[in-house]
């Protein structure tokens, strides 16, 4: 696979997963594939990539779906099939309970134009706060529609507890606002895709993530977290939460400065726009 060391043990167990995530692959075949202990594989494993071996062959079963959903015309017992599950059941509850939608509803609306922002999670926690802060490019891409989120695990998965768009130009950052997060200590997460340079920008968009590994939110006070994005790597693991097509903009609005992080509530700063605020063309 492409950016995958061979002399990584943990690129190696990816790469089998990514090429036989249909298999009833168990722990004891991806610590053989890297050539490591069971012990010492999944402890090396989560430090990498921030979740358990299992875990990521899930996301991995899942992500592949997505995909077999929106290019063809499989039917769903097919497409569970196809990516490992051996009950539909099953499958359709992973996939619900990840993506945010079921599978039959996910390609619907795909077809449809795509499905809304996801909606986040309710709760009932009396003490809440905010995540403010800049979202800013790697160096070499053009303009950017970048989704930024705060979850409760290291997977950009259903639920998210706050979310927002942001249009970042390339070159300088953009400010961006999330509200109303429970007091905790979350993930913050950004997936994005950004044109490219030259003279036709959008014939060369690449998909890009990034975000925080967590940061705590206190009641009633805003916490600044950063967000640089960077081009996916091989170990992240796939981002399966429902989202929609992040085109991105021809001229994004130019932010001069971000707002003073207060308590109280504020008005999204320039380039941001509230969930409900957004429309919902193709997912991505």
């Amino acid at each position: 696979m492409h950016g995958i060391r061979t002399d990584d043990p943990v690129g190696r167990a990816v790469a089998c997963v990514r090429e036989r995530y249909a298999d009833p692959l168990t722990l004891a075949d991806l610590a053989d594939s890297a050539g490591l202990s069971r012990f010492h594989f999944a402890r090396l494993f989560k430090e990498t990539t921030g979740i358990t071996p299992g875990r990521f062959l899930a996301a991995v079963r899942l992500h592949r779906a997505k995909r077999l959903l929106l290019s063809t015309s499989l039917n769903i017992a097919d497409v569970s099939a196809a990516v490992g599950y051996v009950s539909l059941g099953s499958f359709t509850t992973s996939f619900t309970v990840g993506v945010g939608i079921s599978p039959g509803r996910f390609r619907r609306l795909s077809r449809a134009g795509g499905p809304a922002l996801p909606a986040v999670r309710a709760s009932s926690a009396a003490g809440r706060g905010a995540v403010a802060g800049t979202v800013s490019l790697p160096d070499g891409h053009g303009n950017a529609r970048v989704y930024i989120g705060a979850f409760g695990t290291p997977i950009v998965e259903h639920p998210s507890l706050a979310g927002v768009l942001v249009d970042v130009p390339g070159g300088r950052p953009s400010c961006y606002h999330l509200p109303d997060v429970p007091a905790g200590t979350w993930y913050v997460h950004a997936v994005a895709v950004a044109d490219g340079v030259g003279p036709d920008p959008r014939a060369h968009r690449t998909p890009l993530i990034g975000g925080q590994t967590s940061v705590t939110v206190t009641a009633g006070s805003v916490t600044s977290s950063a967000v640089r994005l960077r081009r996916v790597r091989p170990t992240d693991p796939p981002v399966l939460l429902a989202l929609p097509d992040l085109v991105p903009p021809r001229a994004p609005a130019v932010s001069i400065g971000c707002p003073a992080l207060t308590p109280r509530p504020a008005a999204s700063p320039p380039g941001a726009r509230p969930l409900a605020a957004v429309g919902a063309p193709r997912p991505s």
